[in-house]
């Protein structure tokens, strides 16, 4: 079976229409034959997409991101993702850096890249939060305003109606772990 050239492509949220985009193009005009993508956080929650990219690829292979940053949350994160790869024969190749470990040059320049940006990521976070102890400083930081709380009366109504907490976060648009905490705290 000839190898295959994979692609992975991913946004952080649903509303990066544009950035998804481009990086289907951009994948596609790298070779491309098979492309998984998908609109989610690479910190929240569970990458289904690049699990199956990860389970598809065989010997052989290459997959290709744009960036590093589509592909890997930290330089642990991306050591399992190379590890599981080098373990199934398979190259990865970063777009945007010109970056292919099917050579030993690659494969050093890669763990180069991935060490410089967990660390530009753990200053751009230290200067955020030095950002907000100012701003709570100043009394200028509120923080996000709780959503669900704001429904607490409707909640409480309701379920004294005998909404279940399934139809009340239906209906209000909340999670129904918020149902839960909001009529725990009216207890």
């Amino acid at each position: 079976m000839p190898s295959a050239v994979v692609g992975y492509a991913r946004t952080s949220t649903v509303e990066q229409v544009a950035g998804l985009e481009k990086q289907l193009r951009d994948l596609t005009a790298a070779g491309c034959q098979k492309v998984f993508s998908e609109q989610v956080s690479s910190v929240a929650t569970r990458r289904r997409e690049l699990e199956r990219a990860l389970e598809y690829v065989r010997e052989g292979d290459t997959l290709v991101v744009t960036r590093l940053d589509r592909l890997a949350r930290s330089m642990t994160h991306l050591l399992q993702i190379t590890g599981t790869l080098s373990q199934k024969g398979v190259a990865l190749r970063v777009l945007a850096l010109n970056l292919d470990t099917a050579t030993p040059t690659g494969k050093l320049m890669l763990n180069l890249m991935g060490s410089i940006a967990e660390f530009e990521r753990e200053l751009m976070l230290e200067r955020q939060r030095e950002g907000i102890a100012k701003a709570k400083a100043d009394g200028k930081y509120k923080g996000r305003a709780p959503t669900a709380r704001r429904r607490a009366a409707e909640v409480r109504r309701l379920r004294s109606e005998g909404g279940t907490a399934d139809a009340i976060a239906a209906q209000l648009g909340i999670s129904r772990s918020s149902v839960f905490r909001i009529l725990k705290e009216s207890n």
